[in-house]
């Protein structure tokens, strides 16, 4: 395999696959704003050569350019590429014309994206959830060295504010203050919606909305709308979940967005915050000490499940989840997982689990097992492999 690389936790979780697997691969450094470079375009043809790999393959479709021009070098090699979308398609394609090739077998970790891309002309879409690398996420993963990371065997809650990127977008849609505040004040019903996109809830539920988002010239304006209103819902859906989680004093590991955002430690809620975590040097081992991983998902996927559901029992450890639709094709409900419906369950939910070891302990063990089983991503390359060979080969 050749794969595409820039310092995405996903790329090193493939390559650590290979690795594993005992399976050849060359990886191929993208690089800084030079794509379609002639120098990018003969490393590649360099690297094709010299390794003769069966097939490439690239994270939501990085390394490829919105001409498609690559895509045309790819069908010129009669080399397959294998393009793994694990976030928003929708965000990542919007107005990219020439994205389909016979070529390009495509993959996406929501089952929800599978019709949609298919109706942009991607044959034979795959669903192919996340997984996690068990070498790295392991029950004795070592904690963190900063007394501020230990969990201490409480409830912990790993994940951004959301402020910087609100923030940004907002400011990107200054020319277009209209349509930003529309999406602004519409994002709590985004976020309460059932549709499943940012643009599927416009055209179904939004029309003011909607015909802001036509005015605007195509391209990024656009682009930047459906990810202020996707990230501004997350944001406050993530911010009820991790309050209402603030009774039972959580350590929380991310920006400090949450100084913000959040009332005061007290007496009440003797919430603590961690800072930023690496996630292979710090990750692992925070879940690992935490007695309760707790996990609010963002709204870019509404049906699927983020890379937490698999990391937290492969160290060992409990999590308490947002119900989400492919969640019980990967763990048995309230067997192997535990999942909260609304904000009002969370603290006493955690209470109970926090109080009872020996539950948290049984359900994490399970989880572990069905992960080792069926979740590393070990798994998740010999199923891409198996497709490649049966389209290709």
């Amino acid at each position: 395999m050749l794969i595409f690389t820039s310092g995405y936790f996903l790329q090193r979780d493939i390559v650590s696959a290979c690795d594993r697997l005992g399976w050849p691969s060359h990886q191929l450094e993208l690089p800084q704003g030079g794509l379609g470079s002639t120098a990018f375009v003969e490393s590649l043809l360099g690297a094709v050569a010299a390794f003769s790999p069966d097939f490439a393959v690239t994270v939501n479709h990085l390394g490829l350019d919105s001409r498609g021009a690559l895509l045309e070098i790819f069908g010129r090699m009669a080399l397959p590429l294998a393009s793994w979308f694990v976030d928003s398609p929708r965000l990542i394609l919007h107005d990219f014309p020439n994205q389909p090739s016979p070529w390009c077998q495509v993959f996406t970790w929501d089952a929800d994206t599978v019709a949609p891309l298919e109706a942009q002309g991607f044959e034979n879409v795959r669903y192919l959830p996340l997984a996690t690398d068990t070498s790295l996420f392991r029950p004795d993963a070592a904690a963190s060295p900063a007394p501020a990371h230990a969990p201490e065997g409480g409830a912990s809650f790993v994940g951004d504010s959301m402020l910087r990127p609100v923030e940004r977008l907002r400011r990107s849609l200054s020319r277009h203050r209209q349509a930003r505040d529309l999406a602004l004040a519409l994002a709590p019903d985004f976020a309460a919606s059932p549709a499943r996109s940012a643009l599927e809830f416009m055209r179904a539920e939004a029309p003011a909305l909607s015909a802001a988002w036509e005015a605007l010239p195509p391209g990024q304006p656009r682009l930047d709308l459906e990810q202020l209103l996707t990230w501004e819902a997350t944001r406050l859906y993530r911010l009820e979940r991790v309050r209402a989680l603030l009774p039972c004093g959580p350590l929380l590991a991310g920006d400090d967005g949450w100084r913000t955002l959040l009332p005061p430690p007290s007496p009440g809620s003797d919430w603590r915050l961690a800072g930023p975590l690496d996630y292979a040097r710090g990750l692992p081992g925070f879940y690992a000490g935490s007695g309760l991983n707790f996990n609010a998902t963002s709204l870019q996927m509404k049906g699927a499940v983020n890379q937490r559901v698999f990391d937290v029992p492969a160290c060992g450890a409990f999590l308490l989840t947002d119900e989400r639709e492919q969640l019980s094709g990967l763990f048995e409900p309230g067997v192997e997982v535990v999942c909260y419906g609304h904000p009002g369950e969370v603290a006493g939910m955690a209470r109970h689990y926090l109080a009872h070891p020996g539950e948290r302990q049984r359900i994490a063990g399970a989880a572990r097992r069905r992960v080792l089983a069926e979740h590393d991503y070990t798994h998740r390359m010999k199923a891409v492999l198996k497709v490649m060979r049966r389209r290709y080969a």
